[in-house]
């Protein structure tokens, strides 16, 4: 039996899991969990970046004797490190404004359709790209995506593991290597780019006297990219799958073995992310979640079973919103946004919590019943089943939402996908027998509870829901 460490960082949390996989075994204990999310100093957002580290070796300092450890998060925030290998400043938070209007900027110099023939990604504004387009590099040495920066710190090796470079938008998905072309169109320094690592990859050893652990323990390269861990944990029995990676954001969408580049898939806004076994994640960003944290947070309110209860017994269908629309983004009072979206579409807004929450929750699974369609078509995929895995499958009024909505059984879990990822691409690395994606998401299946939710009402309801929420577009 292996016994290794999964770090995996959301958005809004940290956690250090301690993984056991053996023969018929694949068990998660938790040893550590921490807050994560912005922090607001002289009007920018930033990560606590340090507060990670120091939470994270607080986590594994706690776990015994391990045989790896390997470390996830979000996607396409990074540290910049000198010559010397000392990080210049704190991360940017991808939802800090200073990349409003950069994009156009940059797509000035690089069409998007340029871009997207190289690097199949979603435009959205805090991609990597647009980030670096902000930033002084003359001090730069190494660009280090967030997993990849805490591996530095426990090892003392550069390197960017593949599936989060995917996500920089200056990654040409196709060659499976940073895009020289695109670095150069957008004149940014080639320097900064480091060497590419695989999944199952060592990094290295940990440093003991930099890190109080013990002398010795590998720390392997995983999926690096949250998502691309979750999705090495979909517990599918075959390809006719889709997913939906539930928490903070929604990644909605499919694996497929090679990248859609089509001028459809581009105008529809899907991206093609590296995935696990040189796989690609055909997907949308849903913003998931958020929407409904950043209310909670304002109301103060941490009883969410009971906002459930009241959302359940709200009228159906009665306020939509579009999940997506660029004021749900920022941090700030989401109940008033919601209020104010509402007037501007021409809709009374919600009176009640539990009917801003059903709100929320429909107009969820209405942009899942949409991203679901549009991959399918687009991919030339038909699928039979919807996983949702992450924090959200916890949700189960959202849960029963997407079956109804999407029309296909929705079976939820696992909750901790993103760690069980991390914790499978280490056991094999480590000498496991888990050959291949099939081998992995068979051992999930034999070990986790899955819920299943099977759709229900009328769904002509949902096709003109749809059709409000929408219109033409």
């Amino acid at each position: 039996m292996k016994r290794v460490a999964a770090v995996d960082l959301g958005a809004s949390s940290g956690r250090v899991m301690l993984g056991e996989v053996g023969a018929q075994v694949l068990e998660l204990h938790e040893l550590h969990r921490f807050w994560n999310g912005p922090v607001r100093a002289n009007g920018r957002l930033y990560w606590d970046i340090l507060h990670l580290y120091r939470s994270t070796l607080d986590g594994l300092q706690a776990a015994g004797a391990l045989d790896g450890i390997g470390i996830d998060s979000w996607a396409v925030d990074y540290g910049l490190l000198d010559g010397a290998g000392h990080l210049l400043g704190n991360p940017a938070h991808y939802r800090d404004a200073r990349t409003d209007g950069v994009m156009e900027r940059v797509l000035a110099k690089v069409p998007a359709a340029d871009l997207y023939a190289v690097t199949g990604l979603q435009q959205l504004p805090f991609n990597t790209i647009y980030q670096l387009a902000v930033e002084v590099l003359d001090q730069a040495s190494s660009l280090l995506m967030i997993p990849d920066l805490l591996g530095y710190w426990l090892t003392g090796e550069i390197g960017v593991e593949r599936t989060n470079a995917s996500t920089t938008q200056l990654y040409d998905v196709s060659a499976r290597d940073w895009s020289d072309e695109l670095i150069s169109r957008v004149g940014l320094p080639r320097r900064v780019f480091p060497q590419l690592r695989e999944p199952g990859d060592l990094i290295g050893n940990v440093l003991p006297d930099e890190t109080g652990l013990p002398d010795g323990i590998p720390v392997i390269a995983v999926g690096s990219h949250d998502t691309a861990s979750s999705v090495v944990a979909v517990p599918a029995a075959d390809e006719r799958f889709a997913y939906i990676s539930s928490g903070t954001w929604s990644l909605v969408g499919l694996e497929l073995d090679a990248p859609v580049l089509t001028d459809e898939a581009r105008e529809a806004n899907f991206t093609n992310e590296g995935g696990v076994d040189g796989r690609i994640r055909f997907l949308r960003n849903v913003m998931g979640l958020w929407i409904l944290q950043e209310c909670r947070r304002v109301w103060g309110n941490d009883d969410l079973d009971g906002l459930l209860r009241d959302a359940a017994g709200a009228p159906p269908f009665a306020v939509l919103v579009d999940p997506d629309a660029p004021e749900f983004l920022a941090p700030g009072n989401m109940p008033a946004r919601i209020e104010e979206h509402c007037r501007a579409t021409g809709q009374e807004p919600p009176r009640s919590r539990g009917a801003v929450v059903r709100c929320i929750l429909e107009s969820l699974a209405l942009a899942y019943r949409r991203t679901l369609r549009s991959a399918q078509a687009i991919a030339g995929r038909e699928v039979d089943v919807l996983h949702v895995i992450g924090g959200g499958s916890q949700n189960e009024l959202l849960c029963q939402l997407t079956a109804n909505a999407c029309g296909m059984p929705v079976l939820a879990g696992p909750v901790e996908a993103s760690a069980l990822g991390n914790v499978l691409v280490q056991a094999r690395s480590l000498g496991e027998p888990l050959p291949d994606l099939a081998a992995m998401r068979a051992l999930v299946r034999s070990t986790h509870r899955l819920r299943h939710y099977t759709p229900q009402g009328k769904p002509a309801d949902w096709d003109a829901a749809e059709s409000r929420m929408f219109g033409t577009r």
